[in-house]
């Protein structure tokens, strides 16, 4: 299929399970598309609304810093919990439930009196918009059985390109509700978005037949509850840690390593485990994807979050202004997407995407408080073509590398480790720019920002396993990434 999303949705034919044998059905692709962007709109649109709530509220930015991890935070816990969840019993009911608490999120951010609830709001709409995408990756992967089309690389670009393209729209729709009603308004987005999402989730998601397995369980018995309790424990410890490095903390990595201990231990013995740490372990190419997603992150959401406040609070620009700089980025990401995604192959992706982050961290180091407005977009384009490539690689990577029995949790952790990487960024952002986002911290990030690119750089050359992505349908995938279903029902959702 063509890497056009434009191509992708003419050739996408209309029809549900039972009467699109030729095709992807078309009713699917707007709440997939909805879905899967519920959290980076939340992501991106915050960028621009950092230094007006922290201004609202009398926070440092070390302060609003937690409006950004406490949303990842969420979402790190849920997103592998719901994808495992939608592994079981599909994606309809995750879907439905996240949508509405993304909506009563919205509520609650709108209403915040104080930067506490504020926070809760953001943590409420982590949890909210976990289901997303898992649900988008799952209705894929069932639609690439159901149709036979064994590498649906259209679809798989369209939902990269969608997903950047909210990205594209976050910053300045942001900037445009700050100026037309406050940072409120930001909040307030979510309410027609969730409204929106319920009204397609139940009209155009099919509902999952109540059967089941073979042996006489019902696929609740499924569920690893211990299992998925440690991995939130031993989590919420590392990323309290890591939102706060210097703070001498350190005995959270003492109950990080206990947590993780005790989840590898239950995991090994659980008859139906949350994450199978033997597959997971036996399938190298997956997990080095993990780590480059996690330092792909790093850089892309430092930018977003470190350079619009240095545009704001050094540069002196408005909150509209910062908005309308980030647009170049995500629209060059989405030309970028869009013109590589027919060709599968990953590894060349990659390794320029590396390169380009590299020579946009270094093109940091020549800006300062008086740099003309042409330097600040130069450095956005050319970040945004290893945005375009590095987004798309890395999602059809999992497509391509992960148990198609296990998608919904496997494209959950794909964001867990992406959001890791978020938090650290915001961590990084907040101890470089302390009080004030200036030019000296900005340089110091960009520094940092050096380092991870080329980390990302070396893992990248050291995988020779990216060489067969696109050479194998995902149903050709190694015998290590891929396991006997352990539902008769999966084939009925």
């Amino acid at each position: 299929m063509s890497g056009s999303p434009v191509r992708v949705l003419r050739r996408l034919r209309p029809g549900g399970a039972k009467g699109a044998a030729g095709g992807f059905d078309r009713r699917l692709l707007a709440p997939m598309m909805l879905g899967a962007v519920l959290n980076p709109v939340n992501s991106s649109i915050i960028s621009v609304s950092l230094v007006p709530i922290g201004a609202a509220f009398g926070a440092p930015p070390s302060e609003t810093a937690w409006l950004i991890s406490s949303l990842y935070l969420a979402t790190s816990i849920g997103q592998p919990v719901v994808g495992r969840l939608i592994d079981l019993f599909g994606p309809r009911r995750l879907f439905l439930a996240g949508t509405a608490l993304t909506g009563i999120a919205g509520v609650v951010g709108m209403l915040a009196p104080n930067l506490g609830v504020l926070v809760a709001a953001r943590v409420l709409l982590g949890f909210g918009t976990c289901s997303g995408y898992p649900a988008a990756m799952y209705l894929i992967r069932s639609e690439s059985k159901r149709t036979g089309e064994k590498s649906p690389a259209g679809v798989l670009t369209a939902l990269a390109v969608t997903t950047q393209t909210i990205a594209v729209i976050g910053p300045g729709l942001g900037g445009l509700l700050i100026g037309a009603g406050g940072w409120r308004a930001t909040l307030a987005v979510n309410i027609p978005l969730a409204l929106a999402g319920l009204y397609l989730g139940a009209r155009r998601i099919p509902a999952t037949p109540a059967t089941r397995r073979d042996d006489g369980h019902h696929p609740v018995s499924d569920l690893d509850l211990p299992g998925m309790g440690l991995f939130a424990s031993a989590l919420v410890c590392l990323l309290l840690f890591l939102m706060n490095p210097g703070g001498g903390d350190w005995y959270l990595l003492v109950l990080t390593a206990a947590a993780g201990a005790g989840f590898t231990w239950r995991e090994l013995r659980a008859r139906q485990p949350f994450i199978d740490v033997r597959v997971l372990g036996g399938n190298l190419p997956l997990l080095a994807t993990y780590t480059r997603t996690l330092l792909c992150y790093v850089v892309t959401y430092a930018f977003l979050y470190g350079y619009t406040q240095w545009t704001e609070e050094g540069r002196g620009l408005s909150p509209s202004q910062a908005g309308l700089v980030q647009l170049p980025l995500f629209a060059t990401a989405i030309v970028v997407s869009t013109l590589t995604g027919r060709r599968q192959a990953v590894r060349g992706k990659l390794l320029v995407g590396a390169t380009g982050q590299i020579i946009a961290c270094a093109l940091l180091f020549l800006l300062n408080d008086h740099s003309p407005l042409w330097m600040l977009l130069m450095v956005v384009i050319v970040l945004g073509v290893p945005q375009g490539l590095n987004n798309l690689a890395l999602q059809n990577s999992v497509f391509h590398q992960a148990d198609g029995e296990r998608m919904g949790s496997s494209a959950g952790l794909l964001r867990t480790f992406g959001y890791l990487g978020a938090i650290i960024a915001s961590a990084a952002s907040g101890s470089f720019f302390g009080e004030r986002a200036d030019t000296g911290g900005l340089h110091h990030l960009a520094a940092f920002m050096i380092a991870v690119s080329v980390l990302f750089l070396v893992v990248t050359l050291a995988d020779r396993s990216l060489r067969r992505i696109g050479d194998a349908a995902p149903d050709e995938a190694p015998a290590a990434t891929r396991t006997d279903p352990p539902s008769a029902t999966k084939d009925e959702r």
